[in-house]
């Protein structure tokens, strides 16, 4: 350690602006990653409020209680070297420790001039309960048929390419990705500060493919939040304060490659809702459609958002309570048949665009672009995700309001120990 470094007070955001004043002079100079990855340890120790724990066995943001925003972005790797990938992934890991507790990231990147390169735009913001998701897509391991970085053989075999669905329409320039990032946190600008600096971080390896943003209603109460469409979002959850049940649904185990056992696979899908057709529809047949009551979010023909689904009620006529196309049926018989993930879904607004019908009125104009990002969890993508949209694709009621546009899978692998980074056993299983 030199002198320099002994010398050099704890950063803090309210102490950042401070600090760089008195560096200005400092010209093309840095302080290095790991003191201050150090020092961001110790205060991490130090400070209990709005924060969540980045190092462990499991990454956070999986089976953490949702934040109010989301910001996703996810990466093309660009460079052709291993080297350059596991650089990347190391100082993201570095980053993350430190925006996790509300550090400075006085992490250079190529090109960096700046004596403390962290821009300062959430200074005097605390982290707001701040995590950090990394994912691999199938890109990492095979890409346009080349195993750029000596992966393909470590690729697991859950981690499957997903079929095309029918009634999907995914934008190539929503879709797909090498890297995913998905930042939450309960302060908007805290979230895409997180992501905006490990974006700086890959200049000359990685460029983003795709981003999205994300919000949540009632992060911080004890009940389900509402989705665009009026409707509880995640009643049908498992359990995520049961480690057997986490086990069992989101978490992959001895069937995995070693450096994924503990680790989950992410399914993203930017499902646009036709709200404009969705909003001149009568309550009943919203109901009809998803297969619980709006208000209470009970199933049809219950009282309570938790009672147990009836698939065998029937009406006075002989039609079932829960209509055979509902949204909850379908996912319920799905559940039945042993597949199941954990849904960490947002709603998303990214304002409006043209749109010209091709049936009956005619009709052009604006319309909303909004709907949900949904994300789901789960051990292995062919019993779960897989199963469940095969179905869900082809006969849910939900498809003719709800279109996916864009998204990915991504394998999330285990989380790091202090001194590790994201997916080095990964790295390390190839060299």
């Amino acid at each position: 350690m030199t002198e320099r470094d002994r010398d050099r007070p704890k950063a803090t955001r309210r102490g950042f602006l401070a600090a760089t004043a008195g560096l200005a002079a400092v010209a093309g100079s840095h302080f290095p990653a790991t003191p201050a990855l150090a020092a961001a340890q110790e205060a991490g120790a130090q400070t209990p409020d709005a924060t969540e724990p980045f190092w462990g066995a499991r990454q956070g943001g999986i089976v953490t209680s949702a934040q109010a925003q989301t910001y996703l972005a996810a990466f093309d790797l660009t460079t052709a070297k291993r080297a350059d990938v596991e650089k990347l992934l190391r100082q993201w890991t570095e980053a993350a420790a430190l925006l996790s507790i509300g550090q400075p990231v006085d992490i250079a990147a190529e090109g960096d001039y700046a004596a403390e390169p962290d821009p300062a735009d959430v200074l005097g913001l605390s982290p707001s309960r701040l995590t950090l998701t990394f994912g691999f897509g199938a890109g990492l391991f095979v890409k346009d048929g080349h195993d750029r970085y000596g992966l393909r053989a470590h690729r697991p075999e859950a981690f499957v390419d997903l079929p095309n669905f029918p009634g999907e329409q995914l934008a190539p320039a929503r879709t797909g990705g090498d890297l995913l990032v998905q930042a939450c946190a309960d302060n908007p600008q805290v979230a895409f500060h997180a992501v905006r600096q490990l974006a700086r971080l890959a200049y000359g390896v990685a460029q983003i493919r795709w981003v999205q943003a994300g919000f949540i209603s009632d992060y911080g109460a004890k009940r389900t939040p509402r989705n665009l469409m009026g409707f509880k979002d995640g009643t049908g959850n498992p359990p995520t304060n049961d480690p057997k049940e986490m086990d069992a649904v989101v978490w992959a185990g001895d069937e995995a490659p070693p450096w994924m056992r503990g680790g989950s696979y992410l399914v993203v899908r930017r499902a646009r809702i036709a709200l404009e057709h969705w909003d001149r529809v009568q309550v009943a047949f919203q109901e009809q459609t998803f297969g619980r009551k709006k208000l209470s979010g009970a199933p049809l023909g219950a009282d309570g958002e938790f009672d147990p689904i009836d698939l065998d009620a029937k009406d006075p006529d002989g039609n079932p309570v829960v209509p055979e196309n509902s949204h909850v049926r379908l996912a319920h018989q799905a559940s039945l048949e042993g597949s199941r993930v954990l849904r960490r879904s947002y709603s998303y607004n990214d304002g409006a665009n043209i749109t010209a019908e091709r049936w009956p009125p005619w009709r052009q104009g604006m319309e909303f672009d909004a709907g949900l990002i949904f994300m789901c969890y789960q051990r292995d993508l062919r019993t779960g995700f897989i199963k469940i949209f095969e179905r869900m694709s082809r006969f849910d009621m939900m498809n003719q309001f709800v279109t996916n546009t864009g998204g990915g899978h991504f394998a999330c692998p285990a989380g790091a120990a202090k001194g590790e980074f994201i997916g080095q056993r990964l790295f390390e299983a190839a060299a």
